[in-house]
């Protein structure tokens, strides 16, 4: 269905972790990728709880490939196979000079990932930090939908406020202004989504809430929450897993629209 690319501005929204669950929860197949320039590596060492990732796969390896023309063809061998049998992950640098290297290489990258649309599978970018070397960009204006993660406080949002201008900018000039939305955590600690999204100009796509538990199973690997038997008969997950669920709901309608209204704009220039 799409290539969707989640970004931060400042501290740590919860993007990995975001990105993760959604990727999880998504019901088609769905390819992770760690582009984040700091060189964390969160996923092996939080959610894989330090496991070793096999040496020439990782997006620095994809890029040589890429030099050499294979960049599709390396493409799926580079993808490793998280725990849950369904989400397979790129993993991204492993120091934040690596990220250098990647430059001239996001735009070809973005073409690849949303060639994985035709196998069935759909892509969600942790893109980290904006305004750091070698931010990925050229894949953030390549997204269907680029979901700018920001928490509800008054530092976030105030941080948040410059580099709101610049991506409503960047897709206003690519006709594409239904591609960027926003992705507001733990809302109301003070202010409401709503009111998040206002002070961005940026629509409201998803809210997901403090759950420290279900958080620290998916950004440090710890022991999954584990379900009442009332839950489990009603099939109802904790506060992060539901909201999750909703906002993948959100996420699809979203890109849905979007694609609708791109036809009939497309079918009406015709």
């Amino acid at each position: 269905m799409a290539l969707i690319v989640l970004p931060s501005v400042n501290g740590s929204p919860g993007v990995s972790t975001t990105s993760l669950g959604l990727a999880q929860l998504w019901p088609r197949p769905a390819v992770l990728v760690d582009a984040d320039p700091t060189g964390g590596m969160a996923i092996p060492a939080g959610y894989l709880r330090g496991a070793e990732i096999p040496a020439g796969r990782s997006l620095v390896d994809l890029s040589i490939a890429h030099r050499h023309g294979a960049l599709a063809d390396a493409l799926p061998g580079m993808l490793l196979d998280l725990p849950d049998g369904r989400t397979k992950l790129l993993c991204g640098t492993t120091t934040h000079h690596q990220a250098r290297v990647l430059d001239g290489f996001w735009e070809p990258l973005a073409g690849a990932l949303k060639a994985l649309e035709r196998t069935g599978q759909d892509v969600i970018v942790d893109a980290g930090r904006l305004g750091l070397e070698g931010s990925p960009l050229p894949l953030i204006a390549a997204a269907d939908l680029c979901l700018l993660v920001v928490r509800s406080n008054l530092p976030a949002v105030v941080a948040a406020n410059s580099w709101a201008h610049t991506l409503r900018d960047m897709f206003d000039r690519a006709g594409a202004a239904s591609s960027l939305g926003l992705l507001v955590i733990d809302p109301d600690r003070p202010y409401s989504a709503k009111n998040v999204s206002k002070a961005l100009q940026i629509p409201l796509i998803a809210t997901l809430p403090w759950d420290p538990d279900t958080a620290q199973h998916l950004a440090w690997g710890s022991e999954a929450p584990r379900w009442t038997a009332l839950q489990r008969l009603f099939r109802r997950t904790g506060g992060l897993d539901r909201s999750l669920l909703a906002a993948v709901e959100s996420i699809q309608a979203h890109l849905t629209a979007t694609r609708a209204t791109l036809g009939v704009e497309l079918v009406e220039r015709n």
